[in-house]
């Protein structure tokens, strides 16, 4: 009992805080299925009248049918409450499936504006979120939307109306016995709402123990995070952590379970206690011949039936502050702001010849320190330009902004002349092919991550594609040919064949423009020769900006820009810049020196 009085609900201030404008937002998502809510609303108006006509069936069969030796009076009232049972299950089912499509549809248009804003963030928000807590946003927090449907609004709306028409018909039978039950009612609502309270409590501290334990399955028991505790032999560690968490979350349901059943237990004998004493004080009515035996035995049965609502309502103030707070993670996510727009009036970028010009160009992350700085520099169509660099000089970032998965802090990025942030972001992104250093393959068969560059290729287009990136003949050796699944992340494939698949790819989009990031540092030495030469093919009539730390795989750029701290420190030919014998050199001679130690 000990634990029940460590969360003061008295103190206001440890009650959630409702956003300003929240109810609003909410009540919009409801405002699409208004006809189903009336709906609903007749079934809980006609389950509530039928639910106050089987107590008064029994008054009339103990007082009128019973007494007076009327059989077909009695065969009649009979015959009506197992027709109104009958019809209330009914009206029961209509309900339910009402408020299901209400509150799937409530959960499709969330789900489906949640994705839809997700895919507008800039990288730079995947990058500082971890997937566990967009997925948990995604899955966990819009499917317990439904509760709120099925829970909090409809059951709200339903015990209201079940708890007036009973008062008004307990009144207008016997106003005595009506005023002692309420009477009676306090007993059962203040131990329900010391309960419900008690429980949000707990119920939040349990799902967020939930997440933790999602998040740590999902980190653990992928592909990547089951290779790295092996290869680190960190089983042990892994499990104990695994137990404490698990430990945690267990100690926590075992308190949510026992919550109030010292309360409940009391509430079982003031179920029994209540009738009682209606039938007590109605007992000795009916022996002076003041109220007639069916009154006392109708009332009990709506004291039942008052019992139920009324506390349900004391305690919806936990319902409305539990279903507001899931709105309310959801909210946190949808008014991020996109930070990647389209223009009003943007226009498309057609026919596009592939110039790509940087005019005085910074960024930065949120205000911190330039990644880039001044960097200018053009690109004409048709040329192959490389960008060198150490480690952290700014060359994936660099080439993140074309495609505009980053926007620059300052500065001005143009395609053929034009701003790329007044084209939309749809044909800059249809002129652009990206081969990164991190291959991505979806949990499909190879046939469908090549046709994710053109949705609507034909087979033919497919193998030729794969020819070109002289990945076919592996292709056609395996056991299902083009229909084999690559598994997880494409890892039943090796990193040399993950990354030609991604190339053809990008061969069968058939872009003007293309960014290699990395393109060949998964290769060996025999697949990078394969690959350098469906390269080769591939850029002759394209723009291309090749990202490389082997040099040996840029040998053949038109020019090379050479970043360091976020500048361009130098740019020329190969030969050019080995001559000025500045960064580029050092970077060149490095490498060479080292293979040829090898």
């Amino acid at each position: 009992m000990r634990f029940f009085s460590t969360y003061d609900w008295g103190n206001t201030n440890n009650r959630p805080q409702i956003q300003k404008g929240t109810l609003g937002r909410i009540v919009r998502y409801f405002l699409p299925y208004w006809k189903q809510f009336l709906l609903v609303l007749v079934c809980i108006a006609l389950s509530a009248l039928l639910g106050i006509l089987q107590p008064l069936i029994i008054k009339w069969i103990i007082d009128d049918a019973i007494p007076h030796g009327h059989t077909e009076l009695l065969n009649w009232l009979i015959l009506a409450m197992i027709g109104a049972a009958v019809s209330a299950s009914l009206i029961g089912v209509a309900q339910t499936y009402f408020n299901t499509l209400i509150g799937q549809g409530v959960m499709y248009d969330i789900r489906n504006g949640m994705y839809h804003h997700l895919h507008r963030m800039s990288q730079q928000f995947f990058t500082n979120t971890k997937t566990g807590d967009i997925m948990s946003r995604v899955n966990n927090d819009v499917n317990g939307l439904q509760t709120v449907v099925t829970e909090t609004i409809s059951s709200s709306v339903s015990n209201i109306i079940v708890a007036l028409s009973t008062g008004i018909t307990m009144f207008a039978l016997d106003w005595r016995l009506a005023t002692l039950s309420l009477i009676i009612l306090p007993l059962f609502i203040i131990p329900t709402r010391r309960v419900g309270k008690l429980n949000f409590q707990v119920k939040k501290n349990t799902q967020q123990k939930i997440g933790e334990l999602s998040s740590l399955m999902q980190e653990t028991l992928s592909v990547s995070g089951a290779m790295l505790v092996k290869a680190f032999v960190r089983q042990k560690w892994e499990m104990n952590r695994f137990e404490k968490v698990n430990e945690e979350l267990k100690n926590w349901q075992v308190r949510q379970s026992m919550i109030g059943r010292w309360f409940f237990a009391s509430i079982g004998f003031l179920s029994t206690a209540g009738p009682a004493i209606i039938y007590w004080y109605g007992g000795h009515a009916v022996i002076d011949q003041t109220i007639s035996l069916g009154t006392v035995v109708a009332f009990t049965a709506f004291l039942q039936r008052l019992f139920g609502p009324i506390s349900a309502l004391a305690n919806i103030h936990v319902n409305i502050y539990g279903s507001i707070a899931l709105f309310e993670r959801l909210f946190e996510y949808l008014d991020m702001p996109v930070e990647i727009r389209e223009r009003p009036g943007a226009q498309n970028l057609d026919a596009v010849k592939g110039r790509i010009e940087f005019d005085h160009v910074w960024f930065s992350y949120q205000d911190q320190r330039p990644i880039l700085q001044d960097v200018t520099f053009r690109i004409e169509p048709g040329q192959m330009v490389a960008l060198v660099g150490p480690s952290g000089a700014g060359k994936t970032t660099l080439a993140n902004l074309i495609p505009r998965f980053l926007d620059p802090t300052k500065g001005t990025i143009r395609v053929d002349g034009q701003d790329i942030r007044n084209v939309t972001l749809g044909s800059l992104g249809e002129a652009i092919g990206i081969v990164s250093q991190e291959t991505f393959l979806f949990h499909a068969s190879i046939r469908d991550n090549l046709r994710y560059g053109k949705l609507d290729a034909t087979d033919e287009e497919i193998i030729h594609a794969a020819q070109a990136a002289h990945i076919h003949d592996l292709i056609s050796s395996l056991p299902e040919g083009y229909d084999t699944i690559v598994g997880e992340r494409g890892y039943k494939l090796s990193g040399g064949e993950k990354q030609r698949i991604a190339i053809a790819r990008v061969i069968l989009k058939n872009p003007a423009i293309l960014l290699l990031d990395e393109a060949t540092s998964a290769l060996d030495s025999q697949s990078e020769a394969l690959v350098q030469s469906a390269l080769e093919a591939l850029t002759k009539s394209r723009t291309s900006l090749v990202i490389a730390h082997r040099l040996s795989t840029i040998l053949a750029a038109d020019r090379i820009i050479v970043l360091k701290d976020g500048r361009v420190a130098e740019h020329g030919t190969h030969r050019e810049l080995l001559d000025k014998n500045g960064l580029y050199a050092s970077l060149y001679h490095q490498q060479f020196d080292a293979a040829v130690s090898v």
